[in-house]
C-alpha cells in the first residue's frame, strides 16, 4: 500500500500550527461567537494527531466529545497517545474520509487546512454537512493562500522582490483547475456552504501575526524562525532548470517562471534568525448552522 503523505509529516504539523492562531482568539470563537453553551459531539474530518480538538476542548462545555477521522495511521497513533491522559471523551477513526459513510449524529463538523488538500473538496464539504444534526454547525478553518502571500514583509526590502503575487494568483488558480486542490479555499466556503443549504454563514479571520523580531530573546527567536522555515517560508528553490519547467507545466509563461524563480531565490538569501519579519498567515474560519 502508498505511504500516506501526511502519515510522514507529524513533526512538520507539530511545529507550525500554532504559527495561525493565537489561543485567545480560539477562546474568544468559542464562547462569544459561536456561543457554545451545552456539551456537543465534534467530529473533525482529516484530524490529523488531533490538533484542533486540543485546541477546542479546553473551552467548550464540561462533556463535549470528539471524534477525529483520519487515514494516517502514525497520525492517529499520536492522537490516541496525546488524548490517553486528558481529562476529555475522545474517539478516532481510521480510515479513508472519501470512502467512509457517516451517521447524521454529531453536532459539530469541523476541519483544519484540510480541504484544500481535496480534490474534491465539495464533496467532503458535503459530507460534514451530512453528518451534523439540525441546529448543528459545520465550521471550516481553511487558507486563503494569496493572502496569506500578500501579508509578508521584511525590513528593507520591498515585498514585490519577494512576492510576484500576480504570478503566484495564477499559479494557484491553475494548480486548482488541474488537480482539484485548492488553497485558495477558505475563501470559497462560504459559497459553497450556501449552495448546500447551510444557513447563517459567517467567516472570521485569524488575529495571528508572526513577528520574527532580531530584539527579543535568541530563544524565542530561534523557536519562531525554526516554525517559518518549517513551514516553507524562504525556501531555496531547487535547481534553476527544474524549477522553471515544473512551473510552465504548472501553467505559467517562461517569462513569469524566471521571475517567480529570482523572486524564490531572493527571499531564501534574505531570510534568517535575525531578520525582521512580519507575516499574516490569515487563516479564514467559515461556519454556518444546519
Amino acid at each position: 500500500m502508498e505511504e500516506y503523505y501526511w502519515d510522514t509529516k507529524l513533526e512538520y504539523l507539530k511545529r507550525t500550527r500554532d504559527l495561525y492562531y493565537n489561543d485567545d482568539y480560539i477562546e474568544f470563537l468559542v464562547k462569544y461567537v459561536w456561543k457554545l453553551s451545552k456539551p456537543v459531539h465534534i467530529i473533525d474530518f482529516g484530524c490529523g494527531y488531533g490538533y484542533l480538538g486540543l485546541k477546542l476542548l479546553p473551552h467548550l462545555p464540561i462533556g463535549s466529545k470528539y471524534t477525529g477521522v483520519d487515514k494516517g495511521k502514525h497520525l492517529i497513533g499520536k492522537a490516541k497517545e496525546l488524548f490517553h491522559n486528558s481529562p476529555y471523551e475522545a474517539e478516532f477513526i481510521l480510515t479513508d474520509i472519501n470512502e467512509i459513510e457517516l451517521e447524521r449524529k454529531y453536532d459539530i463538523a469541523v476541519s483544519h487546512a484540510y480541504l484544500l488538500h481535496m480534490s474534491t473538496p465539495k464533496k467532503i464539504l458535503r459530507k460534514m454537512v451530512n453528518s451534523v444534526v439540525d441546529g448543528g454547525k459545520v465550521i471550516c478553518f481553511e487558507p486563503n493562500w494569496i493572502a496569506g502571500m500578500s501579508s509578508y514583509y521584511i525590513d528593507g526590502h520591498e515585498q514585490s522582490q519577494i512576492v510576484q503575487l500576480g504570478i503566484l494568483q495564477k499559479l494557484f488558480e491553475e494548480g486548482a483547475k488541474q488537480t482539484g486542490r485548492d488553497g485558495n479555499v477558505g475563501l470559497k466556503l462560504p459559497h459553497y456552504l450556501s449552495e448546500m443549504g447551510v444557513k447563517n454563514i459567517e467567516c472570521r479571520v485569524s488575529d495571528k501575526v508572526n513577528f520574527l523580531d532580531p530584539n527579543v530573546d535568541q530563544k524565542d527567536q530561534e523557536k519562531l524562525y525554526s516554525s517559518l522555515k518549517e513551514d516553507g517560508i524562504g525556501e531555496k528553490p531547487t535547481n534553476r532548470e527544474s524549477f522553471i519547467e515544473g512551473l510552465i507545466s504548472r501553467g505559467l509563461t517562461l517569462d513569469e517562471a524566471e521571475k517567480q524563480y529570482e523572486s524564490e531565490l531572493l527571499f531564501s538569501q534574505i531570510f534568517h534568525a535575525n531578520s525582521s519579519f512580519v507575516w499574516s498567515p490569515s487563516m479564514k474560519i467559515t461556519f454556518g448552522e444546519i
